[in-house]
Formats: C-alpha cells, structure tokens, sequence
C-alpha cells in the first residue's frame, strides 16, 4: 500500500473554549514548516537572570526530539505573534505516526488555533482527513488494525467497562492469537501448495489425520473463543438500546426520570404530553443503555399525535428491548391489546406500574397467551421497584457476568463476522480433509481463512474496508 508523502496537520482537540488546544502535525516537513513560524524564547544566561529575550537570528531553529520548546508562533508576512505557545517536537521513528510530528499546544480559543492552523497549511501542510494520523500509524507498521480500531473505541467509551475494554484491545492480545492461529494456516498451505506443484516428490507429504488434529487445536478452538468472547463482550461496547412504550399517561415519562435520575421528560396528567422520542444514555454496571420515552401509542385523529405515535413504532422496530408499562392498578385497556400486538415480536419485560394504586380486586391479571421475558411490579411516581428493574434490563443485556480483561477481547461486530468466516472455511477444510478431496480445493478453503484473518489484522485490507474504518474517526485523529 502506498504510502501518503504529505505532511498533514490538524486541530486535535476538541471544537470550544478550553485552556490549552493543540494544533497536530506529521509528516517529513513538519519541522521545516515550524521552523518557518515559531520564535523560541529562551534564558539570557549572562545578565539579568530571570529576563527573558527573543531569539533575533533567522538561522533555522534545530529541534531536539522529545523537548517542549516555549516561544510564539510568528506571522512571517506581518511579523506579529499570533499566540504564546509550548511546541513538542517529536523525530521519527518514536513518535505516534512514525514520523516526524509537532504539536503546538496554544490557548485553546477557536479562533487562535484556527489561525495557528491557517498559517501551517499555508507553509505547505495538507488537512488531516478524519483518523489519517491513526491511519499513518497502521499503514506505518505501529500498530495493527485491530489496535487502530481499539483508538476511536477509547474515543467514544461512554462507559469505565466500555473504556477498559478498548484499552485491553490496544494492547495488541487479539492480533497475537489472529497472527497464530493464520501463521498454522499458512504452514499448511505451503505444504498443501507443495503437493499440487511437485506431486511426485512429496508424495503423502499431508497427513490427513494429523492436519485436522492441527487445525482443531490450533485454528478451531482458539476461533471458536474467541467468537464466544464476542459474545460476552460486545454489550460493553455497543450498549442496547430500551424503549419504553404504553399506553398515554402510563407512567413512561416518569420511568424514564426515576431511571436517569433526573426531570428528563415532562411529566403531567394530560394525555399525549410527549410526543417526540426523548433518549438517555444510562451506564447500568458497566453497559451503556440507550433508554426512549415514546410517545403514548393510542387510536387518535389528532395528526401531532399520529406521527408521534409512527415514530414509536419505527423505533420500537429498531430496538433491542422493549418496557411495556400497563397500569397496574386496573384491567387492561384495549389500546393495550393493539400495543402488545404490535411489539410482541420484540424482547420484552412487562413493567406492571401504580402498585401504590393498588386496591382489593382491582390487580392486573395479564392474558394467558401474553409472551415475554420477564415482568417487574413498580410505582415510578415514588420510586419503588425502580432497581428491580435495572437489574433486569441488566440480565436481559447479558451483562451479569464479569468480563476478565486479561483474557482476549472481541468486542467488535466486523472482527467477528471475519473469525466466523475463517472458521467456516477451516471447518469446511476438516471436512475435505476426512473425505480425501483434492489438494487444489484444499487450497481454496486454506486461502479463504487466511485471508479473513489477515482482514483482521490488516496484513491483506482493503482500501475501501480502510477508509470505512478510519472515517469513523474525528479529524485529528
């Protein structure tokens, strides 16, 4: 893959006001093109101990590597400092991207580190494109694919369990045991390829029965857990996303306050008060849960309502888990029929609210042939029930169990589409093995797992599969 030669640069902190902000730049220019705007300040060692003077030469300023450097950036046309900097000059190849990189640390003003930025674009850097400075670390050989990917999931970590499961993943543990278990793959295949290209000279140079021995012990089982750990772990990274939906004036407004502890959704006794989807992020024990409030699904000709209420059902279609509240306190409505009708379908806990209603004989009773996962008793207005319920919309996210962050995350839904490709291909190999199949067909399955692990790891990537993955990133990045 072709190396870009630009040198690229870019703001890497976030847009607003904040005490420092930084200005990113990598590439083989990146200290000539500083050298062109930045003035050091440096100690005037022979009078006046304490004062300070500007450096007057306009001989280039050499960089020692990994040194803060104080001074100004300088407008060369104008001559005018534009901002009071700290600059960290790193050389290659012990720098983030493997070349040379700059970061000017100024005051964190939009319009300071956009002009600081201006003017090194104008020295001839390029704009970074989103993740290009992560991009350049992988395609520069410092970390693999699955370690970049492991970047914008620290980025985004809306969770502690979230976070540490991103930083386990950065530690390279998935590409060892990938690299692994492709390096046995290859191996048989350079033997399988010598059967095909000199016949006669290895001649029963396979052995059937001790090549699937190997691929069970060294592709199959270590494939199969780490699919398994997906499994346990994605969650924690993904969340689930819990829509709560009911009849008006159920109590779905004040479940949503009660779960984010907080006056999120207006709460009155007026049918139809909400009327948009309004969502929280919840961190329950380490999994971010995007809760909705919906809008009160009902027969009405008030046209606000209906698309309201269409836009509940569309979310509800797209949900992982549904809250389905029923007033405890009373029989069932027969919008709630049409309700059930329409989500039963989907995950469901049935949250029974108004237990503080509840008189003699005036208790639900849910139909017979209502099918769902679990039920929970609740009273939102006083907070009854409320952690009951937590626990589980916890259970149903598959979250009880704690995850050991020594063993081998896959915490991503691209990394285990491909060890579930390679592991069908491996199988499949097994299977032509035991029936005495032709080497050539052998070294199609045999080429199809090795290039899913190779994906993985970045060895054998496509360029659109790069540029999906780097465009999640932000610009700076």
């Amino acid at each position: 893959m072709i190396k870009d030669p630009d040198t690229i640069a870019a703001i890497a902190t976030p847009v607003g006001r904040g005490g420092i902000g930084i200005v990113k730049i990598s590439g083989n220019d990146a200290f000539a093109l500083v050298q062109a705007i930045f003035r050091p300040l440096k100690k005037d060692r022979d009078t006046n101990v304490g004062k300070s003077r500007q450096e007057k030469g306009r001989r280039p300023f050499e960089f020692e590597t990994h040194r803060l450097y104080y001074g100004h950036i300088i407008d060369p046309d104008g001559g005018l400092p534009l901002d009071e900097v700290l600059l960290s000059a790193m050389k290659a190849p012990h720098t983030y991207t493997r070349e040379d990189v700059v970061e000017i640390n100024a005051h964190g003003g939009a319009v300071a580190l956009h002009a600081i930025l201006r003017l090194v674009l104008s020295k001839g850097a390029r704009l970074a494109e989103p993740g290009e400075f992560t991009r350049r670390a992988f395609l520069n050989g410092r970390i693999d694919l699955t370690q970049a990917e492991a970047v914008i999931d620290v980025i985004n970590a809306r969770t502690q369990k979230n976070l540490e499961l991103a930083a386990a993943q950065m530690t390279g543990k998935l590409s060892d045991h990938v690299v692994q278990a492709r390096s046995r793959l290859i191996d048989i295949l350079t033997h399988v390829e010598a059967a095909i290209d000199f016949p006669e000279e290895v001649e029963d140079f396979i052995s059937p029965e001790n090549t699937v021995k190997a691929l069970q012990k060294d592709v199959l089982a270590p494939l199969n857990g780490l699919i398994r750990n997906y499994i346990d772990a994605h969650v924690f990274r993904d969340g689930i996303s819990v829509a709560v939906v009911g009849r008006p004036n159920v109590g779905k407004s004040s479940l949503l306050n009660q779960l984010v502890e907080k006056d999120r959704a207006i709460v009155t006794d007026m049918p139809g008060t909400t009327r948009d989807i309004i969502e929280e992020i919840l961190n329950l024990q380490g999994i971010p849960v995007v809760i909705s409030d919906t809008a009160g699904v009902h027969p009405t000709e008030n046209p606000i309502e209906k698309i309201g209420i269409e836009k509940t059902l569309t979310h509800v279609n797209g949900s992982d888990l549904v809250l389905f509240m029923i007033e405890a306190n009373c029989p069932l409505d027969p919008d709630d029929h049409l309700i059930y009708e329409k989500i039963n379908s989907k995950r469901i806990i049935m949250v029974l609210n108004k237990i503080d209603l509840i008189q003699k004989d005036s208790e639900t009773t849910l139909p017979d042939n209502w099918r769902f996962d679990d039920q929970v008793r609740i009273s939102a207005l006083y907070d009854r029930g409320i952690d009951q319920l937590k626990d589980k919309i916890i259970k149903m996210a598959g979250g009880q169990d704690p995850i050991d962050l020594k063993t081998v995350i896959v915490p991503n839904l691209r990394h285990k589409l491909l060890l579930e490709t390679s592991l069908a291909a491996a199988e499949a190999l097994i299977e032509q093995l035991q029936n005495g199949t032709s080497s050539d067909l052998l070294a199609v399955h045999l080429q199809e797992a090795i290039n899913a692990l190779g994906v993985i790891s970045g060895d054998n990537v496509k360029v659109d599969v790069l540029d999906q993955i780097f465009s999640r990133f932000c610009v700076g990045k």
